[in-house]
C-alpha cells in the first residue's frame, strides 16, 4: 500500500542575524510533527530554509563591508548549523538566493503582471524596515508597527501592487468553509476581524529605494518585494514551474497539509499568501497554525530587550534532546511559553533526570542483578499489572490524537505519564523484595519484563520528541523502535531478550547555583539571573554627564589610559527603560558584536533619534546593572554650561567597531 503524501513547512528564517531559541523551536516543532507523521506511515516532505533579500540586508551587508551575498552565505550558514544541531530531520533547505527560486519568481510576478493582478503604481505610506512591510496610520499600535512594534517612517515611491481586494471574498468565503485553515481558532478570528472584513488595501510587490532583490526582469528599477519572494517559496522549493512544467514533488506534495509559523506573520500566510495563489490558479494550503511564542521571563525575546538565549548556549549546558524536551512541552497549544535557566533545571532535574532516566537505569539495573540482564515474560500475571498494561496499550492513541490537533507538549505529556506510571509499578510490585524468595522469582520476571516492555513503548513513542533520547533507551534495552500500529499490542518486546550490562545514565541532575554561577561567567544576559553589582541612576548620570567645570580628578598614566578601550559603535535598536524617567537602552553593534549599553540621556534624545547614530563607546566597562537593566559599556557624550547633554560621534564616515585612539 502506498503511504500518503504530507508537506510540512516552517517559515523561512530572515538572514538578518543569528536565530534566538524563540526561532529554532519553530523547527523543532515542525520537526517532531514530521517524525510522528512518518512513524505513523506518511510519506512526508519536510521543509524549512532562509529568506535573504530586502533592505534590511543590503543596510546590514554595507555595514560589515561585505557584499549582500557575502552576508547572508554566513548566515544561512549559522541558520542550517543550529538547525542541524537541534537534530531536525528536514528534507529541503531552500534560500531565495537559489537560482531556481529566483527564475520561477520573476515569472510569477509576469504571470500576474500579464493578467492584470499587479498594477503599476504610486506608493506613499509609513514603512517598518524590521518587517520590511508599509502600513497606514490607523493599522499602527501607539504610532508604532503593528507587528514588531518597531518605528515606521513616511516613504514614498513607484511600486507595483498586487490586487488584493479582487479575491477578498473569496478568501473570506474559503476560510468560513474550511475552519481547520487557520488554527488555533482565535487566530482566524483575529485575520476576519482585524484585517478582511473591514477590508484589504492593495499590497505593494516591488520596490525601488534598494537593490539587494529579485529583478523584475520587464522593469529593472524594481526589486520583488519581500513576501511575494518569501511566501513562494512554499512552491518552488517543491519544483513549481509557472508554465505548468511542475516538478515529481510538486505534483506529489502540494497543497501542503501544514505551514507552522509564527503568530506574528499570520497575516502574510493567511491572507497575502493564499490571494497569491489564487491569483495563480494554485489550490491553498490544507492549514496554517500560527504558534505561539516562547519567551524570556515575561517577555518577547529580542537583541533590543537583551534577553536573547541561543540554542548552541543551552545544549552547551543540558545536551540536544533536554532542550527539545524544553521548549515542546514548555508550550502550550495557544498561549506563549515562558524559558528561563532556572526552569530548565528544574525540568531537567525532576521530569529528565528522575522520572525518565532514572527509571530505565533501574530496570536495566535490576534486570542485570536479578537475571543476569536477561528478560523473560514468565505469564505470572496479578492484578496489579492490568492497570499498567491498559494504560500503555492505550497511551500510543492518545498522543496520536494530540498530535493530530497539534498539542505537542500535551502529546509528551501523555508519554510522561507512561513512565509515571512505570515508576509507580516499581513501587507497587517491590522487585526488590520478591528478589529475597526464591519461589516468587518468575513472579519477578513478569514484573521486569512489563516494566521493559512498557519502557520500549514509551520509548518508541518519544523518538519523535527527543530522538536520540529515544535511541539510547532502546539500544540499551536491546529493543527496536515500533511503528505505531505495532504498538497497539503489548507484549512485543521478545522474552529471552538481554539488555545492556552497564546502563548509561541518561541525564545527570544539575545544581542549581553551579548552572547559575556558569550562566554569569559566560557573561549570558539573562535580567535576573545575572548577578552584577546595582549602581544606581544617579550614579550612572555622574558617570556620563561631565561638565566643562567639573574638578580636576587625579592624574593617570599612560598605561592607565591604555586599559581603556574605546571603538565606534553604532545603535541598531534603543528603547526606553521601564520605570525609568532618565534612562535609555540601546543595542550597540561595535564591528561583529553588539552591546547593550544603558545611558541617562532620556531627557535630550527619543529612542528614534538614536537608531542609526555612529557613536563612541567605552566597550571595556565592566557590566552594571542601571534601574535593574545590564549595561555592557558607556556612550561618550558631552555637555554644555547649561547641562545639555550631546553625544560624541565620529565627524567623518566612520565603520562600525572603528578604534578610537
Amino acid at each position: 500500500m502506498s503511504k500518503k503524501p504530507y508537506y510540512i513547512t516552517t517559515a523561512i528564517a530572515y538572514t538578518s542575524g543569528k536565530p534566538h531559541i524563540g526561532n529554532t523551536y519553530e523547527i523543532v516543532l515542525a520537526d517532531s510533527i514530521a517524525r510522528f507523521k512518518r512513524q505513523q506511515g506518511n510519506e512526508v516532505y519536510f521543509q524549512t530554509g532562509t529568506d535573504e533579500h530586502g533592505q534590511k540586508i543590503e543596510n546590514k551587508a554595507a555595514d560589515a563591508g561585505v557584499s549582500p551575498k557575502e552576508y547572508v552565505d554566513n548566515i544561512a550558514g549559522q541558520i542550517k548549523n543550529i538547525w542541524d544541531l537541534m537534530n531536525t530531520s528536514y528534507d529541503k533547505f531552500i534560500r531565495t538566493t537559489d537560482t531556481y527560486h529566483e527564475k520561477q519568481i520573476q515569472k510569477i510576478f509576469k504571470k500576474l503582471y500579464d493578467q492584470g493582478d499587479i498594477y503599476k503604481g504610486f506608493y506613499e505610506g509609513l514603512y517598518c524596515t524590521p518587517c520590511e512591510s508599509f502600513f497606514t496610520q490607523s493599522q499602527l499600535v501607539d504610532g508604532k508597527c503593528p507587528d514588531c512594534g518597531a518605528e515606521v517612517s513616511p516613504a514614498k515611491e513607484e511600486a507595483y501592487f498586487l490586487k488584493l481586494s479582487k479575491y477578498t471574498d473569496r478568501l473570506i468565503e474559503h476560510i468560513n468553509t474550511h475552519p481547520e485553515f487557520i488554527q488555533p481558532e482565535s487566530r482566524k478570528n483575529e485575520m476576519m476581524n482585524n484585517f478582511l472584513i473591514p477590508g484589504l488595501q492593495d499590497l505593494c510587490v516591488s520596490r525601488t529605494s534598494f537593490k539587494w532583490g529579485i529583478p523584475v526582469d520587464f522593469d529593472d528599477r524594481h526589486v520583488v518585494y519581500v513576501w511575494l519572494d518569501a511566501l513562494s517559496n512554499y512552491i518552488t522549493g517543491l519544483g513549481y514551474d509557472v508554465d505548468g512544467n511542475n516538478g515529481e514533488l510538486y505534483n506529489k506534495f502540494w497543497p501542503a497539509d501544514l505551514h507552522l509559523i509564527g503568530k506574528d506573520i499570520l497575516r502574510f500566510h493567511t491572507i497575502y499568501w493564499p490571494i497569491m495563489l489564487m491569483a495563480l490558479d494554485v489550490p491553498l494550503p490544507k492549514q496554517v497554525f500560527g504558534h505561539p511564542w516562547l519567551l524570556q521571563g515575561e517577555g518577547k525575546m529580542s537583541k533590543s530587550k537583551g534577553n536573547v538565549l541561543y540554542a548552541d548556549e543551552l545544549v552547551d549546558f543540558f545536551g540536544v534532546d533536554a532542550v527539545r524536551y524544553f521548549v515542546l512541552h514548555e508550550m502550550p497549544f495557544e498561549n506563549d511559553g515562558v524559558i528561563t535557566w532556572e526552569l530548565m533545571v528544574e525540568r531537567m532535574n525532576s521530569e529528565l533526570a528522575n522520572t525518565l532516566g532514572n527509571l530505565v537505569n533501574r530496570t536495566i539495573s535490576m534486570s542485570n542483578k536479578y537475571f543476569n540482564g536477561v528478560v523473560n515474560n514468565t505469564n505470572v500475571n496479578e492484578a496489579v499489572d492490568n492497570e499498567l498494561v491498559k494504560l500503555v496499550t492505550e497511551t500510543p492513541a492518545k498522543v496520536a490524537a494530540k498530535m493530530d490537533q497539534l498539542k505537542v507538549a500535551d502529546a509528551i505529556s501523555e508519554i510522561f505519564t507512561l513512565f509515571k506510571r512505570c515508576n509507580k509499578y516499581i513501587d507497587e510490585t517491590m522487585p526488590w523484595a520478591l528478589a529475597k524468595e526464591e519461589e516468587k522469582k518468575p513472579r519477578l520476571e513478569t514484573v521486569l519484563y512489563h516494566l521493559v516492555e512498557s519502557i520500549s513503548v514509551g520509548a518508541s513513542l518519544l523518538s519523535s520528541f527527543m530522538p536520540e533520547t529515544a535511541a539510547k533507551i532502546l539500544s540499551q534495552l536491546n529493543a527496536k523502535e515500533r511503528s505505531l500500529e505495532e504498538l497497539k499490542e503489548f507484549g512485543k518486546y521478545p522474552s529471552g531478550t538481554k539488555v545492556t550490562e552497564s546502563p548509561e545514565i541518561l541525564f545527570a541532575r544539575l545544581d542549581m547555583n553551579e548552572v547559575l554561577q556558569k550562566v554569569e561567567e559566560r557573561k549570558v544576559v539573562l535580567g535576573a539571573v545575572n548577578e552584577v553589582p546595582n549602581v544606581t541612576e544617579d550614579t550612572e548620570v555622574i558617570a556620563e554627564n561631565t561638565t566643562m567645570d567639573i574638578p580636576a580628578k587625579e592624574e593617570i598614566g599612560f598605561d592607565d589610559f591604555m586599559k581603556m578601550q574605546f571603538q565606534v559603535g553604532e545603535i541598531i535598536a534603543c528603547e526606553e527603560v521601564p520605570k525609568s524617567k532618565k534612562l535609555l537602552c540601546s543595542q550597540v553593534k561595535i564591528g561583529s558584536q553588539v552591546k547593550q549599553i544603558v545611558s541617562g540621556i532620556k531627557a535630550y534624545y527619543t529612542p528614534e533619534e538614536m537608531v542609526g547614530k555612529k557613536v563612541m563607546v567605552l566597550v571595556n566597562l565592566k557590566p552594571a546593572k542601571l534601574a535593574g537593566v545590564l549595561s555592557e559599556g558607556m556612550l561618550l557624550c558631552a555637555e554644555d554650561e547649561n547641562g545639555i547633554l550631546s553625544l560624541m560621534v565620529p565627524e567623518k564616515k566612520m565603520p562600525s567597531g572603528a578604534e578610537i585612539r
